[in-house]
């Protein structure tokens, strides 16, 4: 939750992103070039930490859990991961030396407790690792969520907004798939 905040936060700092955000009815039409602002690069850099760390998680989790429902969720979740994962990558690296400068002014470690998680999910015991990753994986899902929604709102880029858009979609739906798997 401290990603939420600490994204929330800069999203309405002028020095994080070309100045406060405007509401979506009034932001101006993106230009042709659909170009990447200090916003959406940050947004795209903390999503690109983010997938890795969720990629780490799934990874760890289709060598352990034994539910077919679960594996086949997380299997679904590492296949859109990467693909997102490329195409942020790509963006950034589109974006230019001004995009990787507003990504440099930011430090991202210690926005998000997925190593905490992970460190859960390796030391689980085999009876408690499906549960143990439902609520690992749910929590880092919530984040990302919260993440996209918060950049659809402030983000000046209309793919980046976009991808936002689909990622707090996908999110929630896989928040509120891993409620109807978790035991009891």
């Amino acid at each position: 939750m401290v990603v939420v905040v600490v994204l929330a936060g800069l999203l309405g700092v002028g020095g994080c992103g070309g100045g406060p955000a405007t509401p979506a009815a009034s932001r101006p039409a993106p230009a042709v070039d659909d170009a990447t602002s200090g916003i959406d690069a940050l947004f795209l850099a903390m999503m690109v930490a983010h997938t890795e760390q969720t990629l780490e998680i799934v990874g760890v989790g289709l060598d352990r859990v034994a539910d077919a429902r679960v594996r086949t969720l997380i299997a679904a979740i590492r296949a859109t991961e990467t693909d997102e994962l490329a195409t942020m990558r790509r963006w950034l690296r589109e974006a230019g030396p001004s995009a990787e400068a507003a990504v440099a002014r930011h430090d991202h470690s210690g926005h998000s407790d997925a190593a905490a998680g992970l460190a859960r999910l390796r030391g689980a015991r085999a009876a408690d690792v499906d549960r143990v990753l439902l609520d690992v994986l749910t929590r880092h899902q919530r984040t990302a969520a919260a993440l996209a929604h918060a950049q659809v709102t402030a983000g000046t880029s209309e793919r980046v907004r976009d991808l936002a858009t689909r990622i707090d979609r996908s999110r929630t739906a896989e928040v509120a798939l891993m409620a109807d798997l978790s035991p009891a």
